[in-house]
């Protein structure tokens, strides 16, 4: 499993790096976000739609669990599965991970039943002085060639 550490110092920084990854992405990739509350997977969410072209303003869909933004590249499902806890029903979220876009997963440890075999797990870290270290690791061989682009 390859791995790759950034630590951002900013909020402007944390959006250049999701902009990073998401222009690397491919269709049907996997992303899965996880960190406390506050430690900033709805901005890297938000940098990586900026990746994918996309001009809409990019929110937490904690309350909705799910939102779909349509972008030039590629759609990018956003699931927010905080409120999945001790759910284990099928909701149809795994049909996004075949559909022809990106799906990003935040708290994505309440529908770990749903998750396929291979994925990039960026763990979020909040640090003393408010930077933020992101580790990814990749869970399969085209997201170890994704680590290798945004090194």
């Amino acid at each position: 499993m390859k791995e790759l550490k950034v630590i951002t110092h900013s909020t402007e920084e944390t959006h250049l790096l999701g902009n990073k990854l998401g222009s690397f992405v491919e269709k049907n990739m996997v992303i899965l976000l996880d960190g406390d509350l506050g430690a900033g997977k709805t901005t890297l969410t938000q940098g990586i739609a900026k990746g994918l072209g996309i001009t809409r303003n990019v929110t937490s869909p904690t309350f909705t669990i799910q939102k779909i933004y349509h972008g030039k590249r590629m759609n990018l499902y956003h699931i927010d599965a905080y409120r999945m806890e001790g759910v284990r029903q099928d909701l149809g979220f795994d049909e996004y991970f075949y559909d022809d876009g990106l799906t990003v997963i935040e708290w994505s440890q309440f529908m770990d039943y749903l998750i396929p075999d291979e994925y990039l797990t960026v763990s979020i870290h909040l640090l003393e002085d408010f930077s933020r270290e992101f580790v990814f690791q990749a869970n399969g061989i085209i997201y170890e060639n994704l680590l290798e682009e945004i090194k």
